[in-house]
């Protein structure tokens, strides 16, 4: 195919990096740390514990920490007076695939300074775990259990962390990692058995059960079918 006539779903058909492939990251040149004040104060005052740095479009600063110090550098970031990251708006997760360490994400704003910050963790495949950030954003709750839930990633600390949008006890993994087959690690054969076979009790708590009361039969009313009328014989029917 030539290059005229690539698209970018092209990379679908050729699947996922190689092992040793170029790396996704392109790190900003040191200067550029001085553009962001909480870029800046970062590098001087947790040194080796920021892994890199880099500007998306946008002028998106990103920086990536040591996932140990994880929770020590946010919860800086959000009580130093001068940077008060006040707001978590999103907690994500990003899997490469090619065996490369899943990303945490970290979408912080701060409504004092105005000011925008990305921080990612790298976990390596055999080490996905990481301190939770609801002592610091109680809004955090449920964003960690769908990272849970969707690229197995454990948050220590977290006080209810279980599935929140497969099923409690989906057994085929996790969704959005890139290891996870296009149509499940299961046959079709074994998926539509356990479909056919599933438990009410899978999707809904006691609780529910109660508060809906006995299952109730539903009856319809008589269909009144007559019989439609003769409309006599047409012109050239014989």
């Amino acid at each position: 195919m030539s290059d005229e006539s690539r698209s970018g779903l092209d990379a679908v058909d050729e699947g996922v990096l190689v092992e040793g492939a170029a790396s996704p990251y392109n790190e900003a040149p040191p200067e550029a740390r001085n553009d962001h004040a909480s870029v800046a104060a970062l590098y001087q005052r947790f040194g080796g514990a920021v892994v890199r740095h880099q500007v998306n479009a946008g002028g998106q600063h990103v920086v990536f920490v040591d996932p140990s110090r994880s929770l020590e550098i946010l919860t800086w970031l959000r009580d130093d007076a001068e940077h008060r990251y006040d707001m978590c708006s999103d907690v994500t997760a990003v899997d490469y695939g090619a065996g490369r360490p899943v990303n945490v994400v970290y979408q912080l704003f701060s409504t004092t300074h105005k000011r925008a910050l990305r921080v990612r963790c790298e976990l390596p495949l055999d080490a996905l775990e990481i301190d939770s950030v609801m002592p610091l954003w109680k809004g955090v709750d449920w964003l960690e259990r769908e990272v849970f839930d969707l690229f197995g990633i454990t948050f220590r600390g977290h006080p209810d962390l279980r599935r929140i949008l497969m099923p409690h006890d989906y057994a085929e993994g996790y969704p959005l990692r890139k290891d996870f087959p296009l149509r499940g690690r299961f046959s079709r054969e074994e998926q539509t058995r356990r479909a056919l076979n599933q438990d009410p009790e899978r999707f809904y708590i006691p609780e529910e059960f109660e508060v809906g009361g006995a299952v109730q039969e539903v009856r319809l009313p008589p269909v009144n079918v007559t019989a439609a009328p003769d409309r006599g014989t047409t012109a050239g029917e014989s």
